[in-house]
């Protein structure tokens, strides 16, 4: 502005100026709101700054901060991923994107993105652990897939059985787990252990279409046609 003077470049140049103040204000009120823990209000104020501010990496990884502590997994994955890109050797973007797959119950994704970390720094402690986790309870839970495409039901219980103590933290994992268990002991005809274990499940999310059927299997083997 001052090197090349003129009516138009100067009211553009307020006009800017008015703005950036304008942000750096709402960026002041998104921080005192995320530290209050006020992480609504927090994310409407990154809403407006993030409008402009697009590539902003470190505004867009407080939004997802503030997406997970509402519980909005999701969306804080999309924040992450967009930040891992605009900053370079992002491993903590990486770690918390592949952390979040991980509690959601989505271990391949979980394990493709701890990769993605490690690839950046393989002495990543964080990351390593995790990789470590993600990885032996992947292994588990294909092996006892493969199990169950040959038939071998007894083995896939017994792989699911280690999948439940491999993660006794993340509940979705035990769910599963005794989903594909009930699944197993329809299949292998025990259907009385079967009923058990279906029935478990469907306490826990009453509208699981697979313990559903499987139990309903369970109950022919039974006579319980009613049931």
């Amino acid at each position: 502005l001052k090197s090349n003077p003129s009516n138009n470049e100067e009211k553009e140049a307020q006009t800017q100026l008015t703005k950036s103040d304008e942000l750096q204000r709402l960026h002041s009120q998104a921080l005192s709101a995320y530290q209050q823990e006020d992480y609504e209000a927090a994310i409407s104020l990154l809403d407006e700054i993030l409008a402009v501010c697009v590539w902003d990496a470190e505004l867009r990884e407080l939004r997802a901060e503030c997406y997970i502590k509402e519980g909005e997994p999701s969306k804080a994955i999309s924040d992450l991923k967009a930040a891992a890109k605009l900053k370079n050797d992002n491993t903590e973007a990486f770690y918390k994107i592949s952390r979040i797959y991980y509690q959601l119950g989505d271990h391949e994704l979980s394990l493709s993105e701890v990769r993605e970390c490690l690839k950046l720094d393989q002495d990543h402690k964080q990351c390593f652990s995790l990789y470590k986790q993600v990885k032996k309870l992947n292994k588990q839970i294909e092996s006892a897939e493969e199990f169950i495409r040959e038939g071998r039901y007894q083995d896939a219980i017994n792989k699911y059985e280690s999948v439940m103590k491999t993660e006794p933290d993340v509940p979705v994992y035990a769910t599963r787990a005794k989903e594909r268990i009930c699944h197993c002991l329809s299949k292998n005809q025990q259907a009385a252990e079967a009923i058990k274990v279906c029935t478990e499940v469907l306490q826990l999310e009453s509208t699981n279409v697979n313990a559903l059927k499987d139990r309903a299997e369970a109950y022919l083997l039974e006579d319980l046609y009613e049931e």
